[in-house]
């Protein structure tokens, strides 16, 4: 694992009281100073760029679909610069010992990490935090669910440090959010009531707001006298509203930052636009994992302010009372929420199935996924811890480490790319010219059979394979992630038309699957049924150019009716 280590001068002379002043300690890349942030001001913030590569024409679907599907057999977001280090841990409690100590031997605490300045960027046209705020700094947690390994919390404490100002966590819950179900909402849930202990271990208050942000987070800050708000980051347009309207209600004086908490490369260095394709990103991203691919400090408690002392318990009944949703889709029982139940889910991918994942990661009998797709979605664990645990088993599993890696990097921040400079992430508009053209030249192609949203919802098609996956995806709230290629392809092939095709599979996705309403669902649907991130193929019906998937292809991968008989998916002719 690569820990980078710097030459640290004494930079204590520097006065900093805005936000930007407070990652000018980064100014130089070999420079990481220590230094005392006072109440005065300073500066400004920026990004980067790469060109790209040929890519030969794969005979295999490139992993698009998920957060652990198939990758394209290149070595991807290894990087070699990693230092292994044998794993010593022998068990659960030892592997959480040794992540508590990973993060203290990299940091005492955030103010003596050299904190990377472009994982940040101010949203405020301000960016001073005014003196005496006696609410000090608020961390709106949104997308990333969890306590440590949290860039934005780090960043949030690092400010309540250097300006000695009290630190709480805000999270905003709405009583409906897309498709989403009380499946999906007890997950989300339940990693919260985690939270909340964790931060109130810590000293720091969790505050949970019943209602939208744009309308509950303005009124905390000026009810707790808040000097500056720090929130986390998320490409799609629903949250990306979020932040933009609650930027424009906050009161004029309290600065608005932003923490790519998320991904390992902060999106906005990464690339400065749409990449076409994982060959034209994973350059960009692999000659920065040097820079951003560290270890990870502690949140510490935290010193300042009263803590929980006046903090009342969240009243999660309240909370589950006011929700909204769609509450029939119920909770799975294979994944429990929070950052516990999520490093149990990577110490037994490291100890028990990593060594399978290269070979046998497109074989849906085999268990040799890591299967953390629920927890990274909601935040609850960190795809860069993922990462640098998995790496320190390269020297073992070199193969299914790297390939592990372009999922987990490449892939996955590929997707977040596409979801934020493409409008129309989840619409045929967002298609490349040809694939569009190619699906309307066969829009009239005749679909025999031809199924409604309920008997797909229901596997009620002729192929017993299609109908396993979809139980899969009904009872367990996920789908392997070959398999979920196929399903979105056969989709196209029954839909009468590809924007039903599409509208189909994202809703069916979302509404069942915990890693639903993600940028690796949204991707993974428009990589299956319109090509984005993939090149054109032979012309078929249908399909067109589009790279075609069949029952026939899955049979000479994997072992059909083993996956059949273990979820009971029938053949079901069609009616009238």
């Amino acid at each position: 694992m690569f820990i980078p280590t710097y030459w640290r001068p004494n930079f204590n002379n520097i006065n900093c009281s805005s936000i930007v002043g407070l990652l000018v300690n980064n100014f130089v890349r070999q420079l990481a100073p220590i230094y005392t942030m006072k109440r005065a001001k300073s500066g400004t913030a920026g990004a980067s760029k790469k060109a790209p590569k040929k890519e030969k024409k794969s005979a295999e679907p490139a992993a698009s679909s998920s957060q652990e599907s198939s990758s394209s057999g290149e070595e991807g977001a290894s990087s070699s610069k990693l230092v292994q280090s044998k794993p010593e841990y022998k068990n659960f409690e030892q592997f959480l010992a040794h992540l508590e100590q990973q993060r203290s031997e990299s940091a005492a605490n955030i103010q003596e990490f050299p904190f990377k300045k472009k994982r940040v960027r101010v949203l405020s046209k301000v960016n001073d935090v005014q003196d005496k705020c006696s609410g000090g700094v608020v961390y709106w947690m949104s997308r990333d669910g969890r306590v440590q390994d949290n860039w934005a919390l780090l960043f949030a404490q690092r400010l309540a440090l250097k300006l000695e100002m009290p630190l709480a966590v805000v999270f905003c819950l709405v009583p409906k959010f897309l498709n989403a179900t009380i499946r999906h909402y007890k997950f989300m849930m339940g990693g919260l009531q985690e939270v909340e202990e964790q931060c109130r271990e810590l000293g720091i208050p969790f505050h949970l707001l019943l209602g939208p942000a744009v309308d509950r987070l303005p009124e905390f800050v000026r009810s707790k006298d808040v000097g500056a708000v720090v929130c986390d980051f998320a490409p799609l347009r629903v949250p990306r509203k979020w932040v933009e309207d609650v930027a424009k209600a906050l009161p004029k004086n309290v600065p608005l930052t932003q923490v790519d908490a998320h991904n390992v490369v902060p999106l906005w260095v990464a690339s400065d636009k749409q990449e076409y394709a994982a060959r034209t990103i994973r350059n960009k991203i692999n000659s920065k994992l040097g820079e951003f691919l560290s270890d990870f400090p502690p949140v510490i408690k935290h010193p300042y302010g009263e803590g929980c002392k006046k903090v009342k318990p969240i009243d999660w009944p309240a909370a589950y009372a006011m929700l909204e949703c769609d509450m029939d889709v119920d909770e799975v029982k294979w994944a429990k929420p929070g950052y516990k139940a999520a490093c149990l889910q990577l110490y037994e991918f490291c100890s028990r199935r990593l060594g399978k994942f290269n070979d046998k990661r497109n074989d849906p009998t085999v268990d040799a996924l890591s299967g953390l797709s629920p927890w990274l979605h909601f935040g609850q664990i960190s795809a860069q811890r993922c990462v640098l645990e998995v790496q320190r088993y390269r020297s073992q599993h070199k193969a299914s480490a790297d390939a592990y890696c372009e999922e987990a990097i490449v892939r996955r921040e590929l997707a977040d790319n596409f979801c934020y400079y493409n409008e129309n992430y989840d619409s045929l508009k967002g298609l490349s010219p040809w694939a569009y053209q190619s699906l309307e030249a066969h829009r009239k192609d005749k679909r025999d059979p031809c199924y409604t949203l309920e008997e797909l919802e229901q596997s009620l098609t002729y192929d017993d394979l299609w109908n396993s996956t979809q139980l899969q995806l009904v009872r367990e709230g996920k789908m392997h992630g070959f398999l979920r290629m196929y399903w979105a392809k056969k989709i196209l092939e029954w839909t009468a038309t590809p924007e039903q095709a599409l509208e189909y599979a994202i809703l069916l996705n979302d509404k069942y699957s915990l890693d639903g309403r993600d940028p690796n669902g949204y991707v993974g649907c428009m990589w299956s049924i319109g090509g984005i991130h993939d090149m054109g193929w032979k012309e078929r019906a249908i399909f067109g150019k589009i790279r075609y998937m069949n029952y026939q292809g899955c049979k000479r991968k994997f072992d059909v009716n083993a996956f059949v008989m273990r979820y009971g998916g029938k053949v079901h002719k069609k009616k009238g």
